[in-house]
């Protein structure tokens, strides 16, 4: 039985105040309507301090349950909250404050309080203020963000793997899922029943913890940006030719690396087992940790958690970048395979770095495979773009169309752009080589002694993935002649 919570509960049970009977209001469900919001309310409040508008954020969201309380203190205990909170109140964007802040999902699947980052990601607005709003505390009162990890992430994981353990292992995290428009995106439809933990609210987990560690970092200004800056600068960015190679700053489509590279030389299992400790002390539910199957229930959900949002990359569904169905039946794979195929896309040419262009990218792909090949769909299991990201073509457990004779045994994974006489970005051909891989190797899709193979090597009339690329790619531990 695949667990489904009702709305309201997994609003209490992260201590959200929310009314599940909430209207949807008119604002676009992205990032930009956000951010555009915050700044009115900036704008007609000077002087304004990111800080005292994120606790106006958070009175505002009704989010002052007691363990944010015992971080972070009451929202309406700091000067001037009057004051700040009648320019909300009066702001024209108050609406969509009082909606996008609240997390809940209804029994139609649509996940509310979350918004369409530019990078194509879906990001929960609550873990993300709450981090930047702790790592802010602790720059002004000169301490270091103690708490950050369970108000962002740990409170959140836990609950959810306790509320998972009574269900089989193919109950996983998440899930994702996909907007009505990505263009003016309003309802968000989650790919299946969801746990406590959706990818949109450990996307923001992960981003709160990232930017509250920023701000509270020696090396950041004593002179805060607004809140709105904060938020352009880690969500709006332009990639150069070089992608995320020539990237040094801290932004959204880094976030698994980044979140691992925090956390990762902690003990998590003990940092969550602390975390829920905490939870119930605070709720006067001590008797809960006395259920012997709470270490282990962690312990197995720690594992799935860095498997599906560390150690795998980010990977776009169909749906998000715009796929036509696919025309005839999907033809399932005898997992796991054995061979994992290299390409170039050739046409596109270039690479793409943005969600927008690789999106379009695909659909082209898909256009031409379809339409001018006869293919049922596009003809690679995955395509790597140099925006950061990962796209789904034929996924995980369907056979593609990518290399003539082989596609039963393999996948095929091209990476966009000409590479016969250049490289992918380092990033790109890192998502390729180390994570997919190693994620396909980790899920049971690839066998561990795989092989990877050129297109060329296994095809005659063809010189994909480019003179360049198949010179790197014989540079690889798996490369089999």
């Amino acid at each position: 039985m695949t667990p489904f919570v009702p709305a309201c509960f997994v609003v209490i049970l992260f201590h959200f105040s929310a009314v599940c009977s909430r209207p949807t209001g008119a604002h676009l469900r992205n990032m930009e309507s956000f951010i555009e919001a915050v700044r009115e309310v900036e704008d007609s409040t000077p002087g304004l301090s990111p800080l005292d508008l994120l606790r106006a954020l958070r009175k505002t969201a009704g989010h002052d349950d007691v363990m944010t309380t015992h971080f972070l203190g009451e929202s309406y205990n700091f000067s001037g909250s009057d004051v700040l909170e009648k320019a909300i109140l009066n702001a024209s964007s108050f609406s969509f404050f009082d909606k996008a802040i609240h997390h809940i999902v209804t029994d139609r699947g649509e996940e509310r309080g979350v918004v369409l980052a530019p990078d194509g990601t879906t990001v929960a607005l609550a873990p993300l203020l709450l981090g930047i709003e702790l790592g802010l505390k602790a720059k002004v009162e000169g301490g270091s963000p103690v708490g950050i990890f369970p108000i962002t992430l740990g409170r959140r994981l836990g609950l959810t793997f306790l509320s998972l353990q009574d269900f089989p292992a193919s109950v996983r995290l998440g899930p994702n899922g996909c907007w009505d428009d990505v263009e003016r995106p309003k309802v968000y439809k989650l790919s299946r029943h969801a746990t406590l933990a959706t990818d949109a609210i450990i996307n923001g987990g992960m981003d709160g913890l990232i930017l509250g560690m920023d701000l509270n970092s020696p090396a950041a200004p004593e002179q805060t940006r607004a809140l709105s800056e904060i938020l352009k600068g880690f969500y709006f960015f332009t990639l150069q030719e070089q992608g995320l190679d020539a990237v040094a700053t801290h932004i959204s489509p880094k976030r698994r690396e980044l979140s691992k590279s925090l956390l990762e030389s902690s003990d998590l299992h003990i940092t969550v087992m602390e975390t829920l400790a905490l939870v119930w002390k605070l709720e006067k539910t001590e008797w809960i940790a006395l259920d012997t199957g709470v270490g282990k229930a962690v312990k197995d959900g720690l594992q799935e958690f860095v498997h599906k949002y560390w150690d795998c990359p980010q990977i776009i569904p169909r749906c998000q970048w715009g796929a036509k169905p696919q025309q005839g039946t999907p033809v399932p794979l005898s997992l796991p395979l054995q061979y994992l195929y290299i390409h170039h896309t050739y046409l596109p040419s270039s690479p793409c770095l943005s969600f927008p262009n690789c999106s379009r990218d695909m659909r082209s792909m898909q256009r031409f495979h379809q339409e001018d090949r006869g293919w049922d769909d596009i003809g690679y299991s995955f395509v790597v773009g140099s925006d950061g990201y990962i796209y789904e073509g034929r996924g995980w457990t369907y056979r593609g169309t990518h290399t003539r004779g082989h596609n039963s045994i393999g996948y095929g994974v091209a990476v966009i752009g000409n590479y016969t006489a250049s490289l992918p970005s380092r990033h790109a051909t890192r998502l390729l080589r180390d994570r997919l891989a190693q994620c396909a190797v980790d899920g049971g899709a690839l066998a561990a002694n795989f092989s990877i193979q050129g297109h060329r090597q296994v095809v005659n009339y063809t010189t994909c993935p480019g003179d360049a690329f198949f010179g790197e790619i014989k540079t690889w531990e798996h490369f089999r002649e």
